[in-house]
């Protein structure tokens, strides 16, 4: 497995602080903010240094009920390509619901939503990643996600969730433990539970992240400094396995260049990373004596070093199912040695999708639609998730279209936020943003005449075409009220 040691997550807007910051080994960037024949300076800069560049991808959808879209996974591959990258990351979760499986119309989360833990998802997930795999270049790894809310019903914790999808695809694990910080406070999960079920050997890298409890609630704003007990997840982490790479993610409110450099180094003192020290990046030190962990250790939940430390108790984790991997699987580039193809039934697998594409379509249409809350879901934290998705698409609009804060001033906001509630998301941000102007435009607004004046022409230029007509907003009410149903 690639070793990674320390990085930074690469943003266009800490992109010269992030090439002046000293011991940085490794740099993430959003696969969905590039373009694969068009690389950013500053990336290219990176690689020419030595450093690695790794994709990492939000908009796949793997825990979808629909299979991957093959045109996103070949551009997947191709910005991996293009950075040399040794391997590409995504998320376990939904970022989309309804369409054919369900016929009704196709709705966009915008943000990464949680999977359900049960059998039907966990083989829907399977097989997506496994189409992942073999459409892909290099290895792929997948990142837990933090989540307000849970679903009803659930059968596994998410520590054994992903041991399962571990050992039926042999797919690698981003372990992000500011996720595992946030289900914590928000879904009384014990990180130390999960980490204690997870395949730690699977691991390709870790995240760390900021985030702010807000009416005990916690919220992973990626904007803010890394608290204490995301950093004790992760020491409880680097006391179980040396992670090949941790890094820092910081996506919005960005701090100077010291600051970003102080997160490193409390990072690095965490995981016991000495640099220049003769230490293998990424890796934790091991007391002297002490043999290093060997895999068959690992696999029945043994952690020499971490007894050693004192850091847990030598407890053996529950006894796990054979291991089967998926026809086609990668680990290290390859199919594992003596890897079992898992035998799927394809009736099951498509019973499994429908079930899933119903419960996830509800779900997402009462949160972006305002219809009901399904049954056995916490609506209060339904209603925080909601207004939590309006001001994501908000605040995303506001950056891909940024002349609209301007032009709409503090009314801006209000009146994105008033038309999110009743207009669900059904393509991208920069669709959203029209669909919003176009939205305004079509009732008379703004007031101000000059600012309808400019608004109508930013529509104009984008859309290539004049504003709907009579018929054309009849039939877009009619679309939109059969959403909201």
């Amino acid at each position: 497995m690639t070793e990674l040691g320390i990085g930074i997550g690469w943003r266009p807007e800490i992109a010269e602080a992030v090439e002046a910051l000293s011991g940085v080994d490794w740099v993430e960037v959003v696969a969905e903010n590039i373009c694969a024949d068009h690389l950013p300076d500053s990336l290219t800069r990176l690689r020419e240094r030595g450093v690695t560049v790794v994709p990492h991808g939000v908009s796949l959808g793997l825990g979808g009920a629909d299979r991957p879209d093959p045109a996103r996974l070949a551009a997947l591959g191709e910005k991996a390509v293009a950075l040399g990258a040794p391997l590409v990351t995504e998320h376990i979760a939904f970022v989309r619901a309804g369409g054919p499986l369900t016929a009704t119309p196709l709705l966009e989360a915008g943000h990464l939503l949680p999977v359900p833990r049960t059998r039907d998802a966990l083989d829907v997930l399977c097989e997506n990643v496994r189409i992942a795999q073999d459409a892909l270049p290099v290895p792929l790894a997948l990142e837990n996600i933090a989540a307000l809310i849970a679903w009803p019903g659930e059968e596994m914790t998410e520590g054994r969730f992903l041991a399962e999808l571990v050992e039926r695809t042999g797919v690698r694990l981003l372990i992000d433990v500011a996720n595992l910080h946030t289900n914590h406070v928000n879904r009384g999960e014990d990180p130390a539970r999960a980490l204690s079920e997870l395949p730690v050997e699977a691991i390709a890298y870790v995240h760390v992240a900021g985030g702010v409890e807000r009416d005990g609630v916690w919220h992973d704003t990626h904007a803010h400094p890394v608290p204490q007990p995301v950093l004790d997840v992760l020491a409880d982490l680097a006391s179980r396995v040396s992670p090949p790479g941790v890094l820092l993610e910081r996506d919005d409110d960005f701090p100077p260049a010291e600051e970003l450099a102080r997160e490193l180094e409390a990072i690095r003192t965490t995981v016991g990373v000495r640099s220049s020290h003769g230490l293998r990046p990424g890796g934790a030190p091991r007391a002297r004596g002490v043999p290093p962990v060997r895999a068959e250790s690992r696999a029945r939940g043994r952690v020499d070093t971490a007894h050693a430390h004192g850091a847990l108790p030598l407890v053996p984790a529950p006894r796990r199912a054979p291991l089967l991997i998926g026809a086609g699987a990668r680990v290290s580039g390859g199919l594992m040695p003596g890897a079992t193809p898992v035998v799927e039934d394809p009736a099951a697998a498509d019973g499994a999708r429908q079930r899933l594409a119903v419960a996830q379509a509800s779900l997402l249409s009462a949160l972006v639609a305002g219809t009901p809350v399904p049954e056995g879901f916490d609506t209060r934290r339904i209603a925080v998730q909601s207004r939590a998705l309006a001001a994501k698409r908000a605040g995303v609009v506001a950056k891909v279209a940024p002349e609209l804060p301007e032009i709409l001033g503090k009314g801006y906001r209000p009146a994105f936020l008033a038309y999110a509630r009743s207009r669900p998301m059904t393509g991208g941000y920069r669709r959203d943003a029209l669909d919003f102007v176009e939205h305004l435009l079509l009732a008379g607004r703004p007031e101000d005449p000059a600012a309808r004046r400019r608004l109508t022409e930013w529509w104009q230029d984008r859309s290539g075409s004049r504003p709907p007509g009579r018929a054309t907003r009849l039939v877009r009410a009619a679309r939109h009220a059969l959403v909201r149903r």
